[in-house]
């Protein structure tokens, strides 16, 4: 019995900080971009640059956006580049809807739509992103004029950590995450407001949640996309960063760098083809 009431005593614990942190956190890390309505529910969108073509970042599965940070730094100068929250991850909102791989690119669409960010576009994406970019340019390859695949799941087979991702929103709510730090130290590297603001949804249930859910999916929709072809007249790069750990943050300054060669390419070569012989 006196085993019990202890273990009891630290579930409840646990459960008021991460309630009070939550509050802490969603006063001290408001959203820095833009919040979009797609038809029933809001997504998050933040852009910094000008120029054409615009460079589109999609996250890997249960990324946020801002772990885009050094990527979005280093590429403001040379044209307009956005990240964005998937639905029900970072700052967007879910929707009454459960997780469909199927919505994500349409959903983009529709935002990008919505907040008047106009093709043609660059569109890069990581792990699953990679996925929903290919997605997306198969569904509309007249937008999207390159594409830059971060270790794309199509061409590999790296572990899914379906049943660690599955426990994860079960720690957060007992604070146990946030207390050991065993997802957010992926944070570490971005820069400090960045890191924080990524740490910070890395320890909620909610974003967590749907985080496994994208996890779940992955083998299944890189399958899928595995034999799908993609527009001849878009540029294909592939970058590979090699294995990380879930849930996957691009917080490595120096393989950011790499990325962000490969897009500021992918822009110079659209730029050329653009230009008027």
């Amino acid at each position: 019995m006196a085993v019990a009431t202890v273990l009891l005593f630290l579930v409840l614990a646990g459960v008021t900080f991460q309630s009070v942190s939550n509050a802490v956190e969603r006063r001290r890390f408001p959203h820095p971009g833009r919040l979009v309505d797609i038809g029933g529910h809001q997504l998050h969108l933040y852009c910094v640059g000008k120029g054409a073509p615009v460079v589109i970042l999609e996250s890997p599965a249960g990324g946020v956006s801002t772990s885009w940070a050094w990527v979005q730094d280093d590429l403001r100068p040379v044209t307009r580049v956005c990240s964005y929250d998937r639905s029900g991850l970072g700052w967007s909102e879910a929707g009454d809807n459960r997780f469909d791989a199927d919505r994500v690119p349409d959903e983009l669409h529709t935002l990008l739509e919505q907040a008047h960010e106009r093709a043609p576009i660059v569109l890069a994406g990581q792990e699953i992103g990679a996925a929903f970019a290919r997605m997306y340019a198969n569904r509309y390859p007249h937008e999207v004029t390159a594409l830059v695949l971060i270790d794309d799941p199509t061409e590999s087979s790296a572990a899914v950590p379906v049943r660690a991702a599955r426990a994860w929103p079960w720690f957060a709510r007992i604070g146990w995450l946030r207390l050991t730090r065993s997802i957010g130290k992926h944070t570490q590297g971005l820069p400090p407001k960045a890191s924080g603001e990524a740490q910070a949804f890395l320890n909620r249930p909610d974003h967590l949640t749907r985080s496994a859910a994208e996890i779940t999916t992955l083998r299944a929709i890189a399958a899928i996309e595995h034999d799908a072809d993609i527009d001849s007249a878009i540029a294909v790069t592939r970058v590979s960063l090699g294995r990380a750990s879930a849930p996957v943050v691009l917080a490595s300054e120096d393989q950011a760098r790499g990325v962000t060669r490969a897009l500021r390419e992918a822009v110079e070569r659209a730029r050329k083809q653009a230009a008027p012989r």
